[in-house]
């Protein structure tokens, strides 16, 4: 018989601590965020235009100076956040698009071609 000892097993990395983290919840929610803050900024630029379309908007949403709408635009926020936040890393690229939409929704009013 040899005295041969087994050779160590091989042991797989795997991420599960600070990396891991930042991957998969801190870097969505921050792109997220990021992006909220510029749809925030959009709606604000698009309110305070004056655009001929905020007056088609229902009589209780004008009533409030459409402040309504920011409400309705944090809940889009807070709703990407927590889904992404909880496990669903790839809602990043579903918000993003929303944003973009925003964005050239936003442009398109604002540069007077609607």
């Amino acid at each position: 018989m040899t005295d041969a000892q087994p050779g160590p097993t091989k042991r797989h990395f795997h991420p599960i601590g600070d990396y891991a983290i930042m991957d998969s919840v801190i870097l969505p929610l921050a792109i997220i965020f990021m992006l909220g803050i510029a749809n925030f900024a959009l709606h604000r630029a698009v309110l305070e235009s004056g655009h001929p379309l905020l007056g088609q908007m229902p009589g209780f949403v004008q009533s409030l100076g459409g402040r309504l709408t920011y409400l309705a635009e944090f809940l889009v926020l807070l709703a990407a956040m927590a889904l992404a936040a909880n496990g669903w890393p790839g809602l990043v690229w579903a918000y993003g698009l929303y944003s973009a939409l925003n964005a050239v929704s936003a442009w398109l009013m604002l540069s007077g071609r609607i």
